[in-house]
This record gives C-alpha cells, structure tokens and sequence, in this order.
C-alpha cells in the first residue's frame, strides 16, 4: 500500500514507558514500581477534582458541552481574558498540530530549538514542512535571530521552560526577539511548565494577555496535564486573538475532549491551593537532586520545571535508565535527542530516596 511520501522517514513519537510495561517483562509487583519518566505531577490529581469526577461517572455516557463554555469563562476570568481568545484541545500538543496545518504545507520552514519536544518537528514534517533548527541545544535567541533573517519562518516554536531540559527564557529577552519577527510568522510560545518557572524566578512568567495584546501573532499554550496533575485526563488550552483561535477552530473536530475531562478541568482551575503546594514541594525535592548531582560530580541544567536533565560522562545514559528499569524505576534516556543524559521527574520525597539509592546501586554495577 502506498503512504504520504512525506511520513516514509518520519519518527515515531516515543512516550515515557507505562509501569504496566515494567510490570508484564521484569515481574515487578506494581507498587514497588516507581515512574519518574513523564513529568506526571507525582501528588495526584486534586481530592476535591476526585469528588467531583465520581459524582460525574454516571454520565459518562453524554457527549460533553461542545462550546466548552464554563473551561474557557474560567481560563477567561483567570487570565483576564475574552472566552473568544480561548481554544481547548486534547492536550495543548493538539494545538501544536492546529498551528501547523493552520499555517504549514509543503516547503513552509519552521524554526525550533536543536533540543526541544519532539512533537513540534514530527507535526511540522507530516505536512512536508522544513525543518529549521539551532546548533544549541538550549534556546539561544542570538541564533533564532540569525536563523529567522536568513531562512524566515512559518511558524517559530519557543517552549519556555523548555522540554526536555528544562533551561527557561527571561520574558524580556522573548519580548526583544518577538519584537523582530514578522506578524506573518506565527510564535507559539508553549508554557507547557510555566506554573514551575514563573513560581521559581518572576522574570520568567510569560502572562499571556500582555503576550497575545503586544504580539498579535503569537499564541500561547497551557496545560493541565502537569502542574493541575491531570496528565490521564488529556487538556489543554491555548489564548491568542480572535482571528487565530477562529482559524484554529476550522481544524479542530467536535468534542474533542470528554465529558470527564472537561469536568476534571473546570473543578482543577478551582483549587489552586492545591497546585501551589505540589509546585513548592516540587522545588524543595529538586534541591535535593541538585545536591545529589554536585555531591557525585554531575552536571545538570538548572530547572525551571518538575523535572531535572542529569549529564553523564562516564558512564552511558541509555544502559543506567535500562539498569533501573530492571529495578523498577521509570526514568527517561535521552538519547534519542542526541544526548548522553537521564530526565528525571522530581517525585515525592519517599520516591526521590528510592530513585538516588538505585541510581547509586546502578553507577556501582556499571562501573
């Protein structure tokens, strides 16, 4: 059978290994099975989100409320917002791919980070976009600069804090670059992690009103998939104006998230008590790690996440995530971006002990 031409070389999207999966080949009991491979919000999904879904269950059967009304006044009124600049997808990478067949076909040229998430590259070359990409791994402007001049572009991704390394751009440095770019280039800004950074460092908060009302062709993206612990549940949102989002909606299918998920977010958003003490206990385990690393002569990059990318040198990544496979814990190898480094998601206290003790056993083994 003959295929799009464009998908023969295409990579497959590789997704942080289920504990089911560690389960079923090593026979491993499923509680001592650890996941710190996802970037999952390790404190669960919110006890009053629970309530509110069980009480729900029963109508799982009806198509929810396609207009989405009640999760776009919310985001609305939280981001001082109309509900008109508001789009929901199916996770915010769902918008990522609205983006793309909104503004890319073949030959369109779209410009990323050397190291940045994988899906803005795949979405972009099923369409048989061209890639354009930094010699930096991190996001470095300087280049994008320089890039965008001799190439243009498309569209511009910008994933601030970056995924997987967790580096983040200072707002008024992504102000001076967007200042440059054409208002025919459209520069989605995923703040797939912004809750962990702005939290961490001010300078880092990207507010998307100011963003989408100084920089008309930008828009930003959101999710409820890692601070707001609702990875299972696939939302997510993305703010820009009208003439994006009505763009946007000629692409996207009805009912494109479910009666559960749209409830799970609407009562999320509502208990940002919650969402803050999960943030703050993240940064307090991940000193941990930073302490972990400097103390066995690891580098890493400074995180403005729920995650830490650890640098290996003397030994090889994808043989330690393979090793604490076998033990249970679910890390991610970076390798196939190039890279001899681990991410790992910052867990719960009790999970993080576990995670450096076989990390250690591990170091020891392959030494």
């Amino acid at each position: 059978m003959k295929f799009n031409k464009v998908l023969k070389n295409l990579s497959t999207y590789e997704a942080g290994k289920p504990i089911e999966l560690v389960v079923r080949e090593y026979g491993i009991n499923p509680k001592e099975v650890v996941k710190l491979a996802s970037n999952e919000n390790p404190y669960g999904t919110s006890p009053k989100v629970v309530t509110k879904i069980k009480s729900l269950v029963k109508n799982m059967y009806l198509y929810p409320d396609d207009s989405m009304f009640e999760l776009k006044e919310a985001l609305a009124s939280k981001f001082e917002l109309n509900s008109k600049n508001v789009i929901i997808g199916s996770g915010s990478d769902q918008i990522l791919e609205f983006a793309i067949h909104a503004k890319c076909k073949k030959g369109s040229k779209v410009l990323m980070a050397k190291t940045t998430f994988a899906m803005y590259e795949i979405y972009a070359k099923q369409v048989g976009a061209q890639i354009v990409k930094t010699k930096s791994s991190q996001h470095n402007l300087k280049e994008f600069s320089k890039l965008y001049k001799k190439h243009g572009a498309d569209i511009i991704f910008l994933c601030i804090p970056n995924n997987p390394l967790g580096e983040c751009l200072d707002k008024d440095e992504v102000y001076e670059f967007l200042k440059t770019i054409d208002k025919n280039t459209l520069v989605v800004v995923d703040g797939a992690y912004q809750e962990y950074a702005s939290f961490k460092d001010e300078k880092k908060r990207i507010c998307p009103k100011e963003l989408i009302n100084t920089f008309p062709n930008a828009i930003y993206l959101g999710t409820f998939s890692k601070a707001y612990a609702l990875g299972g549940m696939r939302v997510g949102y993305g703010f820009a104006q009208e003439e994006i989002i009505s763009t946007f909606y000629k692409i996207r299918a009805p009912f494109n998230i479910t009666t559960l998920s749209l409830a799970a977010a609407i009562e999320a958003l509502k208990d940002e008590e919650f969402v803050q003490a999960c943030i703050e206990k993240n940064f307090i385990e991940m000193k941990k790690y930073e302490e972990y690393c400097q103390n066995r002569g690891f580098e890493f990059i400074p995180s403005y996440t729920n995650f830490i990318t650890i640098l290996l040198k003397n030994f090889i990544s994808k043989e330690v995530s393979q090793k604490l496979l076998e033990k249970g814990m679910i890390i991610r190898d970076l390798t196939g971006y190039g890279l001899n480094a681990i991410r790992v998601t910052i867990g719960t206290e009790e999970q993080n002990i576990k995670l450096f003790t076989l990390l250690d056993e591990v170091l020891e083994e392959l030494k």
